[in-house]
């Protein structure tokens, strides 16, 4: 969550100019809130250890309270990179430890606070980097509620929690999304397989609609998994880094198996494809299906 000094005070920023995101919004009805171009704020999640949490200093805004590590956005900042930013600032999260798995938004009209949940990918020790913490601490996802809570985290928390247990992969039939448009991608199958996997990791970045997948709150950041048949096989892996199945026999079968491995490890799965008889066997596997016309226009191919 954001950390901000009570009035008439100002935030302690000891590091160099203030930011013009640096600023109160208030509501028509007195309540203020940080951040003149919205916060934003990191739920870092190791399976191992638990959820990365900030124990407040007592002059901040609702102080000694616990809290995620976040702050304002500056102008024009995207809420995942702001998020990033201050976690980096605050309690020293490198960016490259973290996968960002969901962005939820809390969109007030005048103000919005975006909380990103990001699994550590490489293990680290957080450091309490500015004057703005108590300590930084590592706690188990059922000892949250036992602390006493920043009010805005503790009414997110809830909803938040069982947002954990969800981890969304949506796996490509390439072949079925490749050749929904007849833009001459059979006279070279491996180039167009190229340009799949490149937009692959553009989208895989840059996250999906939560309603595409059919799940709650704003952008999910699924895996992406593209299975390769044939002559597309070829193509090289891509520089993001995208799951590449290069099927030795049927693709769809390959889809299937690969469907039903992430279904059994407790992902959500969503397979792309416009392929009926493939539709109806992922389903089977308990994926849900997303045509791939829709996939297309999502990854701008």
């Amino acid at each position: 969550m954001s950390i901000e000094q009570p009035a008439p005070g100002e935030p302690r920023r000891p590091h160099g100019p203030r930011d013009p995101g640096d600023a109160w919004v208030v509501a028509d009805t007195g309540e203020r809130y940080w951040g003149r171009f919205g916060a934003a704020g990191l739920l870092a999640y190791d399976p191992e250890r638990g959820i990365l949490l900030q124990h407040r200093v007592t002059w901040s805004h609702f102080g000694d309270t616990w809290a995620l590590p976040g702050g304002a956005r500056h102008e024009h900042e995207a809420a995942l990179a702001a998020a990033l930013r201050e976690s980096a600032e605050e309690a020293g999260v490198p960016d490259t430890s973290i996968r960002p798995r969901l962005m939820s938004v809390l969109d007030l009209g005048i103000w919005s606070y975006a909380t990103i949940i990001g699994d550590v990918t490489v293990p680290f020790e957080p450091v309490i980097s500015d004057p703005e913490s108590h300590e930084l601490a590592w706690v188990a996802p059922d000892d949250v509620g036992r602390l006493p809570l920043h009010p805005g985290f503790a009414e997110s928390w809830g909803r938040l929690r069982p947002l954990l247990e969800i981890r969304p992969t949506v796996v490509i039939d390439a072949a079925n999304v490749i050749g929904s448009v007849p833009d001459g991608w059979w006279k070279d199958r491996a180039s167009a397989a190229a340009r799949l996997l490149a937009a692959a990791g553009d989208l895989q970045a840059s996250g999906m609609p939560a309603s595409v997948l059919g799940l709650p709150e704003d952008t999910w950041y699924p895996e992406l998994a593209v299975v390769l048949e044939g002559q597309a096989r070829s193509a090289p892996d891509p520089a993001a880094p995208v799951q590449v199945e290069r099927a030795e026999g049927s693709g769809d079968d390959a889809i299937v198996a690969l469907t039903q491995q992430l279904v059994t490890a407790g992902r959500t799965v969503t397979v792309a494809t416009s392929d009926r008889e493939l539709a109806e066997r992922s389903r089977t596997a308990g994926a849900s299906v997303l045509g791939a016309g829709r996939m297309r226009e999502l990854l701008g191919y």
